[in-house]
């Protein structure tokens, strides 16, 4: 309301008693912006509560903007509570401070997402957190590594750079039996390729929750940055709450608006990149410069069985996302692989995935897992990540490069 026994014009600008009508829809939400957050009266500041999205009491803590995202994104999920971060590596740490304290011990998957494991024996390690990594393909491996502290499973499907597609169903059904908490990596799978809070479609089995990079497949656009925790659990998600919370984490509205913006046609980017991904995997299985194609969706690659019991059952085509690697002849050099990355004309070096652009890295294998994985034939191993280019221009881009510098 306007302020009364006031003259100055900086005074009736702050104060100014215009409200437009609220009745006002389009097909984007507002967009709130706020530190501060205004109540009506010291008795409305002191009932307030933020922690079940009641009511408002300061920017960190929510608007309506990060709630109508964090609602969205567990429809997308199929969630019940929701926390936003401001990246995947950040929602990876808050899921992490949630539920361990020292002396505590966690499991993490050999072909994990390496900034995972390097945030396990950094500050993991120095809060007296242990670790151990297992082995993602061997569920069996998995509970022979358990320990009596363990209070924490990683879940990836699929593996990192290496895309083998682990039997989520079974290592999830150990975690349960031993009554040990799981987090799923799920940017991978982004809501759309499974349902991590109901593995079997019956409701008998859930991973405790989830972290999604909303860098990639949600934002579409290769531009922003934010993460997301995801819990059908009440007392896990006050545990998230309050560790966000406590850490004075938060995202920006403005990068909250580009989500919800991209967020509609997250399905469609999502299968037009799969497409284009499974075009390109199968011209790479006729080259003689390649040795293996690690693609969850193509027969024979490392655990294709467990990604079609769990994405394409029932006769389904499946989704298996934008994001391939494959492993070239060993009988090439580093030099010639890093030359035919260099000579792609469409495709860019560059991290992350999800984007219009698509992506090419090479990566060394053997600097990233603790042994060479059995499955993985010996070769150098190149990743790819397919965006919105004609597939058709792709495949052409990967010839001419591969015509160039892939003799042996």
């Amino acid at each position: 309301m306007t302020a009364k026994n006031t003259t100055h014009i900086s005074t009736h600008l702050i104060h100014h008693g215009y409200t437009p009508p609220a009745d006002f829809e389009a097909p984007q939400p507002g967009v709130f912006k706020a530190s501060t957050v205004f109540f009506p009266n010291v008795a409305a500041m002191r009932q307030r509560e933020w922690k079940d999205k009641s009511g408002y009491t300061y920017g960190t803590h929510g608007t309506p903007s990060t709630f109508t995202l964090e609602e969205r994104l567990c429809t997308l999920e199929g969630g019940k509570h929701c926390v936003l971060t401001p990246s995947g590596l950040s929602a990876l740490a808050v899921a992490a401070f949630s539920v361990l304290k020292t002396g505590d011990h966690v499991l993490i998957p050999d072909n994990s997402y390496g900034p995972n494991k390097v945030l396990a024996q950094g500050e993991l390690a120095s809060f007296g957190i242990s670790h151990s990594y297992y082995d993602a393909m061997n569920p069996q491996d998995l509970e022979a590594k358990m320990q009596p502290q363990t209070k924490l499973v990683w879940l990836e499907a699929p593996g990192s750079v290496s895309m083998e597609f682990p039997d989520l169903i079974n290592l999830a059904k150990v975690c349960k039996a031993r009554k040990v908490l799981m987090a799923l990596d799920n940017t991978w799978g982004a809501g759309i390729a499974f349902k991590p809070f109901d593995l079997l479609g019956n409701g008998s089995l859930a991973v405790d929750f989830t972290a999604h990079a909303l860098t990639k497949y949600p934002s579409g656009g290769g531009d922003v940055l934010m993460g997301s925790v995801i819990t059908c659990n009440d007392d896990l998600a006050l545990k998230l709450k309050l560790t966000m919370m406590r850490l004075g984490l938060c995202v920006g509205a403005n990068d909250v608006e580009s989500i919800l913006r991209s967020l509609p046609t997250i399905s469609l980017r999502y299968e037009a990149q799969d497409r284009s991904a499974r075009q390109l995997a199968q011209w790479w299985k006729e080259q003689k410069s390649c040795v293996q194609v690690l693609h969850p969706a193509m027969e024979g690659a490392p655990g294709h069985v467990n990604w079609k019991a769990l994405c394409a059952s029932e006769g389904r085509e499946g989704h298996a996302a934008g994001l391939f690697s494959v492993m070239l002849n060993p009988a090439l050099t580093q030099a010639q692989v890093d030359s035919f990355c260099d000579s792609l004309q469409l495709f860019r070096i560059g991290y992350s995935w999800g984007g219009p652009t698509s992506l090419v890295v090479p990566y060394q294998i053997e600097s990233m897992r603790s042994r060479w994985p059995a499955h993985l034939n010996k070769g150098y191993l190149v990743r790819f990540s397919t965006g919105f280019e004609s597939p058709d221009d792709l495949v052409a881009d990967l010839a001419q490069a591969a015509a160039h510098c892939l003799n042996f």
